[in-house]
């Protein structure tokens, strides 16, 4: 038995086992050894006190992967895309409720609650974004459809598509110490949607913050079983139970990554996301006093004291023209001055926290003396121990905490000439280099020997200088941010990842891709091409295909979503089109375009016989030849995606419509559903005019559609 210290009554405590050892949550059960014998105590940043001590001696490894594999696997996949969503919103209003509680949890892993605000709020909006999107973006089912139909033949019965289907093992997850909640969340988010189990192996120094929010979800009875599991400690022989169908995700150190991926075996997704020298290019053109070089500096000034420069995203190099580098490092100079107060995060001043232990703290001085022995000086801040504010409020030296002020490092010389170190050594916290460069194309340059990199962020208002930048470093980075005046107020920063788009880089980055938005769900999956009829592509997919077999028992728009059926069609009669209808249209909508309206005009245009009918004539035409306009089960139309005009039509020529009920896509919260139809307009030769499908909300059952009172939403057009 680990002796306990008085340490567990500091605020933000947590609740020890009986072995004092940090529980893991395996095969939906709170687990912890026997024996603390090889325990290692895991310390709090400002102070030195032991927060908890972390084990996995006799951890049954390969029975964790077994019951996500088979467990797990079974309660996610009986579920579909849209629910898995609406777990993921109840998982983030769970966190929500108690983010308070892991807010004060991480002070002692060195975090501020600004800090928290990109770890805790940023993991909980991962979950309310993938939630949002899954629900929008993905079909209600359990397949997710890739691209258009191939027709293999000439008479369609033969047809190709690609689908992704989920991925049959396990998602596991071994992550960075600096964001123990969004580095975890951002990888289970699209792992969850997928229907993909997750094992989470956080980083040592903040497994606790981990195991906390781990804890809520469980306690929230809503985690489908075996689909959520936590490790908090070693994984020896990890990589000997992963194979094909399984997958990890690492966020750490290159040297790490590569170690790793040695070990995976053939057919075992691995992807990293690791430490890079990622730069800050300031324009040309963003002068001292210009809004483009106030928000360079603040944005530098914001990387190098969020979670004390402690971001696989911060800015390592700031590049600048050579007669800016005196007035940037006053100006950053003057903003430490005024907004950093270094100490324990329990201070209500403090501004800036501890790095998250003292072995981090001790790498970063190496660095830094590696870049000073390397030709680079100390242009702001110290090596020296600092004077902090303690918890307490008291002013002094913290020999047991981590800390370790901003500190700014010069280059002097032509930028073709600088030190290979400064593009290769990462002091990985409160630490950045200044280089200075004479041409747009040297600024390039330098972005480029960092060897890739997850983001690169320019300041400048000059659309020639961003568009030469982004030609010449874009093949460099993962992202690229534009900082203007414009967006200054408005921009995430440079160094917060956001869901929506792809996280990752090329390189020394890691070559990996997270978020990304859908992109993150289809990583969890295969996708696969699929041959075949018409009919069996339909009943694979849940959409229906040309050539499938349809239904005309009565009119399709006259049934629920409980009734109605994926193929159930209408075949409307003709009708013929004059003239006379088509001045009536233009002169009634203005649109005079000379082919409607001009004989020797229209048929001089290579595209058409003579004046031909406008195109969405023909559409309206078409919506009251198949509308039912009885109040019924279809609700509102709120769209049409995919139009395209085939054929034009002439006066005397004749239009019909085929609508068929393509897909259907039930809402989980409400009580109608989306309806996507087929409609197709052929003239009286069985010519192809316009293909497109109708979007339409249609209500779950023949009751709710004559009682629902509920509003349409506010996209919604009649």
């Amino acid at each position: 038995m680990i002796e306990q210290t008085g340490t567990v009554e500091r605020p933000g405590a947590i609740e020890p086992s009986p072995t004092g050892i940090l529980p893991s949550y395996l095969r939906d059960e709170w687990w912890s050894p026997d024996t603390g014998d090889d325990a290692t105590p895991v310390l709090d940043s400002s102070t030195g006190e032991v927060v908890t001590y972390l084990s996995t001696q006799g951890v049954d490894l390969a029975g964790a992967i077994a019951h996500a594999r088979t467990v797990g696997q079974a309660g996610l996949g009986a579920l579909t895309f849209h629910q898995r969503a609406l777990l993921l919103k109840q998982f983030g209003i769970a966190l929500t409720a108690r983010k308070e509680e892991l807010y004060e949890l991480s002070k002692r892993a060195g975090a501020t609650v600004r800090d928290s605000l990109n770890d805790i709020d940023g993991g909980i909006g991962v979950l309310f974004t993938y939630s949002s999107k899954g629900r929008r973006e993905l079909p209600n089912t359990q397949v997710y459809l890739d691209g258009p139909v191939e027709s293999l033949s000439k008479d369609g019965s033969f047809l190709g598509r690609h689908v992704y289907t989920r991925l049959p093992g396990v998602a596991v997850q071994i992550n960075a110490f600096n964001f123990p909640m969004w580095g975890a969340l951002e990888k289970f988010a699209p792992a969850f949607l997928a229907g993909v189990p997750t094992i989470v192996k956080p980083a040592s120094p903040t497994a606790y913050v981990a195991e906390a929010w781990v804890r809520i979800l469980v306690e929230t009875g809503l985690l489908p079983a075996g689909s959520l599991q936590l490790v908090s400690g070693a994984v020896p022989g990890l990589f000997d139970h992963l194979g094909l169908g399984d997958l990890v995700g690492f966020t750490g150190s290159a040297s790490t990554a590569e170690r790793l991926r040695a070990q995976a075996a053939p057919g075992l997704r691995f992807t990293s996301e690791t430490d890079s020298i990622n730069a800050s290019v300031l324009g040309p053109d963003a002068v001292p006093g210009t809004p483009e070089f106030d928000a360079y500096v603040t944005q530098l000034l914001v990387e190098l004291t969020t979670k004390a420069g402690q971001k696989c995203t911060a800015i390592r190099r700031a590049i600048v023209p050579s007669d800016a580098v005196a007035p940037l490092v006053e100006a950053l100079r003057q903003k430490i001055a005024e907004r950093v107060v270094v100490g324990d995060p329990h201070a209500e001043s403090v501004t800036m926290g501890p790095l998250v232990s003292p072995a981090q703290r001790d790498e970063v001085l190496r660095a830094v003396d590696a870049l000073e022995a390397a030709g680079g000086r100390i242009v702001l801040g110290t090596t020296d121990a600092p004077d902090v504010t303690r918890a307490d409020g008291s002013t002094g030296p913290a020999p047991d905490g981590a800390f370790v002020g901003p500190i700014l490092i010069g280059f002097d010389g032509e930028a073709a000439a600088l030190p290979d170190a400064v593009h290769d050594v990462e002091a990985f916290g409160p630490v950045a280099s200044v280089l200075a460069y004479r041409t747009v194309e040297e600024a390039a340059d330098l972005v480029g020997r960092g060897g890739g990199s997850l983001v690169t962020s320019i300041a400048t208002s000059d659309p020639g200088v961003a568009a030469t930048l982004l030609a010449r470093t874009a093949a460099y980075n993962g992202r690229l941010l534009f900082l203007d005046r414009d967006d200054a107020r408005t921009s995430t920063g440079h160094g917060a990842p956001v869901p929506h788009l792809v996280h990752g880089g090329p390189g020394r980055a890691g070559g990996g891709e997270e978020l990304g938005g859908i992109r993150a769900v289809l990583h969890h999956m295969q996708r696969t091409a699929v041959q075949g009829s018409p009919a069996m592509l339909t009943a694979l997919t849940g959409v229906w295909h040309q050539g499938a077999a349809s239904r005309s028992d009565r009119h399709p728009f006259r049934k629920s979503l409980a009734e109605l059926a994926i193929g159930d069609q209408l075949a409307s009669p003709s009708r013929a089109v004059t003239l006379d209808d088509i001045e009536t249209f233009a002169n009634f909508t203005g649109d005079r375009f000379y082919a409607h309206m001009d004989e020797e005009a229209a048929a001089a245009n290579p595209f058409f016989p003579g004046r031909v009918a406008h195109g969405y004539l023909l559409v309206s035409w078409a919506a009251g030849l198949f509308v039912d306009p009885d109040p019924g089960p279809v609700l509102a139309n709120y769209g049409l995606e995919n139009l395209r005009f085939m054929t034009p039509v002439s006066p005397d020529d004749e239009i019909r419509v085929v609508l068929t009920a393509k897909q259907i896509t039930p809402r989980e919260t409400d009580d109608y559903g989306e309806v996507r139809w087929d409609a197709v307009i052929l003239n009286q030769r069985d010519e192809i005019v316009a293909t497109y499908d109708v979007l339409t909300l249609v209500a779950k059952t023949a009751e709710g559609a004559a009682a629902t009172g509920d509003p349409v939403p506010a996209e919604v057009g009649a």
